[in-house]
């Protein structure tokens, strides 16, 4: 459980340290919706979120089979998760970002799909994060076309 939730929120802290350049420099220059949540939302959302994906992750490892494709897909969604912090933030392109989680939404739908076939739980513990990433595709399409 410990090494899951370690990796996730590893992942969290080093696109974290990506973005925060950008988040001080270029991000504030940006056009942006009016809806748009105040910085300090993003730590405190984006830590609970990892910290149910790494459970979410550890309840469907400790099943039959571990290799399982469910497996493989939420590390598919973790590298696109960690992707988009390097292409918004990193390249400073909205493009870029929005076309890394259009891919990780897809992934992300289909991993909640296969953690709901293994573990009820899992799945659910996947659902806010899916709302989440729904949010921050709108968000990120939004930005992309206001700029």
């Amino acid at each position: 459980l410990a090494f899951f939730i370690v990796l996730c929120l590893g992942v969290g802290m080093f696109a974290g340290w990506v973005t925060a350049p950008a988040v001080a420099s270029w991000y504030p220059t940006l056009n942006k919706p009016s809806w748009n949540p105040p910085s300090w939302v993003f730590g405190p959302v984006w830590t609970a979120l990892y910290i149910m994906m790494g459970v979410a992750a550890w309840l469907v490892w400790r099943t039959n089979n571990r290799i399982a494709p469910a497996m493989i897909l939420f590390f598919s969604q973790l590298a696109l998760n960690f992707a988009w912090s390097f292409l918004f933030f990193g390249a400073r392109s909205p493009w870029l970002g929005l076309v890394d989680i259009t891919m990780l939404w897809l992934t992300l739908v289909a991993t909640m799909l296969a953690f709901f076939g293994r573990s009820t739980l899992a799945g659910l513990l996947i659902v806010p994060y899916l709302a989440w990433v729904s949010f921050a595709a709108l968000l990120n399409f939004t930005i992309w076309r206001l700029n």
